[in-house]
């Protein structure tokens, strides 16, 4: 069986994928029973599964574990340290933008990409990187004040 070694969340892996299509959501979900990251629509149109791969977000359930190979990966159980949550996570409760929360985990993950590369992202910026995923529940206005409110937090 093949194996593939990667960084998640600061703690190296070495991993036995099986043949085929295994995704990084597959192993991070069932190799490493990390299971914050979800899969919804599994063609990276939902954004519920996002991650962060070598400094960028990318969508788990479209990446091949093969190609997480020798990478970094951070998921959301890597934000918090301890008991302490990330501001960005703060900011979800604070404002209640978690509502059902199947979506939270990768809105965050792609909220954390764009202010860890862009702290004072504009309005314009913040809409383009939520235009990656899907909410059913918040109608998005309690995800756009976390986002400021994260911004705040960050400065």
């Amino acid at each position: 069986m093949p194996r593939i070694s990667l960084k998640v969340n600061g703690i190296q892996h070495t991993v036995e994928i099986e043949e085929g299509r295994i995704t990084l959501l597959d192993v991070l979900r069932d190799k490493l029973d990390l299971t914050g990251s979800k899969l919804g629509c599994g063609v990276g149109k939902c954004g519920a599964c996002t991650v962060i791969m070598n400094g960028e977000a990318v969508t788990s359930c479209t990446t091949l574990a093969s190609k997480a190979d020798g990478a970094e990966v951070l998921t959301i159980e890597g934000l918090s340290v301890g008991y302490s949550l990330h501001p960005i996570q703060e900011a979800f409760i604070e404002t209640g933008a978690v509502q059902c929360g199947f979506c939270t985990p990768g809105l965050i993950m792609r909220i954390y990409d764009l202010l860890s590369k862009k702290p004072s992202a504009s309005g314009e910026d913040i809409l383009k990187a939520l235009n990656k995923h899907l909410c059913r529940c918040t109608g998005y206005e309690t995800i756009l004040e976390a986002v400021k409110l994260a911004q705040k937090k960050m400065a």
